[in-house]
């Protein structure tokens, strides 16, 4: 929920309304003069769409020139870092880098923090990230100057999002293989409420810097896990703290009311002798992704889908006051029409497969925004189909953390969804610039997000069908893994692969990564 929440919290701490240029000796400091009164339809021209340019002014003998100083119509918002800074016409690259910053940000925690939860334990990572999230997150709402704000903007999206690392993989491990589509799905459920609190909370307090002080106090609520919650029983497994470990399952078993009872000693004995069965392997690393065909093949595929997940479902989110309409309700169905596509995906999953469900939703995604670009820009029915096409390729952003960890073999299934999530950051810190292909055309940056679900939907086609299937444990097991199982072949995708190794359910941590 709070990575949803601050990840996004831009759209209304640093909107920028409908505005038009300052008219010396009509506005003034304290007055505005109707956008559609005859004086300023005098002053200032109209663009394509009928409306008043928000750039350009006319000056002597109807010539054109740029504005130095805008007003903004303030029906929504009358106070935000968009207004007080400015980040209009030439100045609009200003509230792009300030999101770039923050998914940049996300790049770098999703590789640090990661690798701190296998080094030094998720529970840990998931406070400290809590309270350092809390720390920049309130400091945002002080920063005076732009490129302080910018600064501080990247820091928190380094921990704004670390406590969700942590918390996915230390749900994903604290549950056996039957829940973990649920757990999954319902990390994707929080994600979208922190995305509808971003509207609530910012139609009920208008003043960027209180709202901000809001969001960062969500942190909070993470806090008190350091006392709630037990570290994941699987990570201190393979770090060989197996007493620890049976401590914690022992709890678990008395919680649950369970006669069963476990034997500490030869649990103990068991650890030790399977660290020294992975041993030889630790050495795999994401370089191996790439060195076999069928590896490759996977990880380019699996990767550019995670990269247009990102870009799609962040372009539409970020684009979202650019629709007619109330801004908070807007941004608040954006957040609602995610969950129908997660009851789908919770229904249909362990039924219809993930190749199939994730190829069509990106499918049904891209044509969502082929059909927008066709659209009148701004109309109703292009919101509407922006809904749908959000609708869908949230469900696809969702499947892919589950199907990227089950493609990838137990050695290196950390390295590949890790690849796989920093292209998403990666998009996700584009985004902002692509958006900016507006000023050029309005409907481009819908097209370019059209375009790329289009090519990761038709690419999901050639990966093999993971559910019901052995998975992959080692980097041979991983190259034979799917061969010749695609869309084309195996359509359904029911039909066991000959080449799966039976790999029984062991103490290993399923790795998992964050929305990006």
């Amino acid at each position: 929920m709070t990575a949803g929440l601050h990840m996004l919290s831009l759209v209304t701490v640093a909107a920028v309304p409908e505005h038009r240029c300052f008219l010396s000796g009509i506005d003034s400091s304290n007055y505005t003069e109707a956008w559609n009164s005859s004086l300023v339809l005098e002053a200032i021209p109209l663009n394509e769409h009928g409306k008043l340019d928000s750039c350009k002014v006319y000056g002597e003998n109807k010539t054109l020139e740029e504005c130095t100083s805008w007003v903004y119509d303030t029906p929504y918002f009358t106070s935000s870092r968009g207004i007080e800074w400015d980040f209009v016409c030439g100045r609009r690259w200003m509230g792009a880098a300030a999101q770039t910053a923050y998914m940049f940000g996300v790049v770098i925690g999703s590789i640090v923090l990661g690798r701190l939860c296998d080094k030094i334990g998720r529970k840990t990572v998931f406070v400290w990230a809590g309270i350092l999230q809390l720390i920049f997150g309130a400091s945002v709402a002080f920063s005076t100057d732009y490129y302080m704000f910018v600064t501080i903007r990247f820091l928190y999206g380094i921990f704004g999002s670390g406590s969700y690392i942590a918390g996915f993989v230390l749900t994903m491990e604290l549950v056996g293989p039957s829940r973990r589509t649920l757990c999954g799905v319902t990390f994707q459920i929080m994600f979208a409420i922190g995305i509808m609190l971003i509207a609530a909370w910012g139609y009920l307090i208008d003043n960027r810097f209180y709202l901000q002080i809001v969001y960062a106090l969500h942190a909070v609520i993470l806090l008190p896990h350091w006392f709630l919650m037990d570290e994941s029983p699987r990570w201190l497994w393979t770090q060989g703290r197996a007493r620890e470990c049976v401590a914690i399952i022992k709890k678990a078993l008395k919680m649950n009311n369970s006669s069963e009872t476990i034997d500490a000693s030869s649990l103990v004995s068991q650890c030790k002798a399977k660290n020294a069965k992975y041993a030889n392997e630790e050495a795999a690393g994401t370089s191996d992704l790439f060195k076999s065909p069928n590896m490759l093949k996977k990880t380019l595929i699996i990767c550019g889908c995670w990269f247009a997940n990102s870009v799609v479902y962040y372009g539409l989110s970020l684009n979202s006051g650019k629709l007619n309409g109330n801004p908070y309700f807007i941004f608040f169905l954006m957040g609602v029409v995610e969950m129908p596509s997660y009851v789908i995906i919770m229904l249909y999953l362990d039924r219809v497969g993930h190749r199939a469900l994730i190829s069509a939703m990106m499918l049904f995604g891209g044509i969502a925004c082929v059909a927008v670009v066709a659209l009148p820009h701004g109309s109703m029915a292009a919101t509407v189909v922006v809904m749908i096409g959000k609708l869908f390729i949230s469900g696809s952003y969702s499947i892919i953390y589950k199907y990227s960890a089950e493609l990838f073999p137990t050695v290196i299934r950390s390295s590949g969804v890790g690849l796989g999530s920093m292209c998403a950051s990666v998009s996700g810190a584009l985004t902002p610039l692509i958006s900016l292909l507006d000023t050029l055309n309005p409907k481009i940056p819908t097209f370019v997000f059209a375009v790329l679900a289009l090519l990761s939907g038709f690419s999901a086609f050639f990966l093999p069908e993971t559910i019901g299937r052995d998975l992959p444990q080692t980097i041979e097991d991983g190259e034979k893994f799917g061969v010749g199982d695609n869309c084309f072949t195996n359509c359904s995708g029911r039909q066991m692969s000959v080449d799966s190794i039976d790999v029984p359910e062991t103490m290993v941590p399923l790795d998992g990564e964050k929305k990006q």
